[in-house]
């Protein structure tokens, strides 16, 4: 693809370009996250960061008290967003991540303007837009993890481009600490490195903008748990045996559901890759690599599809520039219709499982007093915040004590696959103070109280059966349970 650059000494760009495109921009930013607003929650994603958030306010320490398998930022992004707004909405973090597809759309533009001109600068951030809704609306209108990568995966590569390796090792890491899919962002920028400032002092800047926020947040959070939660305690997640096909029909719809989303801009980028096969490697191998974060645990939850969108937009960006005005605007005009059908998806499909767990936290919490703890038992933590009630384990979800941490549906799920040292953490957090209420919510999937002898066990010994909620059975402490 052609790459003209600015001739030395080139003026700095005329002020009235970014006056008129960033408010064009911010519209369709908004636009486009119209449907976020129209529900409290939209996946579990949500709702776990929400009661993390809750639970660090309270005085839990991330990695201790307050556990998952990701990095630290987003939890923190959260528990600053209810410590400034309240913690009884998340319209805060939608506004934040409207403002987060805004900054990735115009760091794509001033990408593509920078590679391409002024009109390949406006193309890149309206088409790239269009396209970031292209996917389930609870995978794309959610405020959670890859929606906050994209900005600082995006804007290490316009540091690399510009030179600035300090930068960029910066926003790596920041995607890194995001979650660390967003690593992945490293390879394009070595690549530019490589080809533009191979000495080694750019190398240094780059590894040091990088390993200086990444050490002070496993400081901040104690190194050996920083390590252990974002890195060496995910290896059962990694793998999906027992669930081939089950995952890899997930990933076969999510890969179409793209696809229709992009089918204005696939044709012009093949085209163009047939033409120019060596040019722009370095958003084909930031391509590849996000493929690669995609493909990476072997889940391929629509979310994680995030990550392709803005090499999409820059590959499609540069494709369009060898195509003619006509086609240019067809593929444009076809990317804003296949948008429209996403913005009515979000907007007027049904949310059952949203509706479900409203209807268990209500029943939760007409139950239980505000100072009770109770157990959800299942997969969606949300119902704790809906709920307004403090869970009675560090452990939100069934995931990390069966393994059944992403939608597994095969054999490898039970006690038995449990991350490392859980349970004897959960057995300890029970005795010490047994909740006033246990919701098991499992609905016949493979981590039903039945398959897991503790909880059964637990069950059995000390609670009754009080009623049953949308298949949900709440269980109560029985009168002659001993003490905790």
């Amino acid at each position: 693809m052609p790459r003209p650059r600015p001739a030395a000494g080139a003026r700095p760009a005329a002020p009235p370009y970014w006056r008129s495109l960033l408010p064009a921009l911010a519209l369709l930013a908004l636009l486009t996250r119209l449907p976020s607003f129209r529900h409290p929650l939209w996946n579990p994603d949500e709702g776990y960061l929400a009661v993390q958030a809750r639970m660090l306010a309270d005085g839990g320490v991330l990695y201790d008290t307050v556990v998952d398998r990701k990095p630290p930022l987003l939890p923190w992004l959260y528990e600053t967003a209810f410590a400034l707004f309240g913690d009884e909405s998340l319209l805060p973090l939608r506004l934040a991540a409207v403002a987060a597809q805004l900054l990735t759309a115009a760091l794509l533009a001033s990408i593509a303007r920078r590679r391409w001109g002024d009109a390949a600068g406006r193309t890149a951030g309206a088409v790239y837009l269009l396209i970031s809704i292209g996917l389930n609306p609870e995978d794309a209108q959610a405020a959670t993890f890859e929606v906050f990568i994209l900005p600082f995966t995006v804007a290490a590569v316009w540091c690399a481009d510009r030179g600035r390796w300090c930068g960029a090792g910066v926003a790596v890491a920041a995607a890194f600490l995001t979650k660390q899919t967003g690593g992945a962002a490293l390879v394009p920028v070595l690549w530019l490195l490589w080809q533009n400032a191979p000495a080694r002092s750019a190398l240094f800047r780059t590894a040091f903008g990088f390993c200086l926020p990444v050490l002070y947040a496993a400081l901040l959070t104690g190194p050996h748990r920083f390590l252990f939660w974002t890195v060496t305690g995910s290896g059962t997640y990694a793998s999906f045996t027992g669930s081939e096909l089950h995952v890899l029909i997930r990933g076969l719809a999510n890969t179409l559901i793209l696809a229709f989303a992009c089918a204005g801009i696939v044709p012009p980028v093949l085209r163009a890759l047939r033409v120019a096969r060596t040019a722009a490697i370095d958003l084909w191998l930031w391509l590849i690599t996000a493929a690669g974060a995609v493909i990476l645990g072997f889940h391929f939850f629509g979310h994680y599809y995030l990550q392709l969108m803005p090499p999409i937009a820059l590959l499609a960006t540069g494709a369009l520039q060898l195509v003619s005005a006509r086609r240019a605007a067809g593929a444009v005009v076809t990317s804003a219709c296949t948008c429209a059908v996403f913005l009515a998806w979000g907007l007027l499909a049904p949310r059952p499982e949203l509706a479900h767990v409203q209807k268990v936290a209500k029943a939760v919490k007409v139950r239980t007093g505000n100072q009770d703890r109770v157990l959800v038992w299942g997969i969606h933590p949300e119902a704790y915040w809906l709920a307004d009630r403090a869970p009675a384990s560090r452990y939100l979800t069934a995931g990390l004590l069966t393994n059944y941490s992403g939608g597994r549906n095969g054999p490898q799920v039970g006690e038995k696959y449990a991350m490392a040292g859980t349970w004897a953490v959960f057995r300890s957090e029970m005795a010490a103070g047994p909740p006033v209420l246990i919701v098991d919510d499992s609905r016949g999937k493979p981590f039903a109280p039945e398959r897991v002898p503790t909880l059964r066990r637990m069950l059995a010994g000390g609670y009754e059966e009080l009623a049953t909620v949308d298949g949900a059975v709440l269980y109560v402490r029985s009168p002659s349970a001993s003490p905790g």
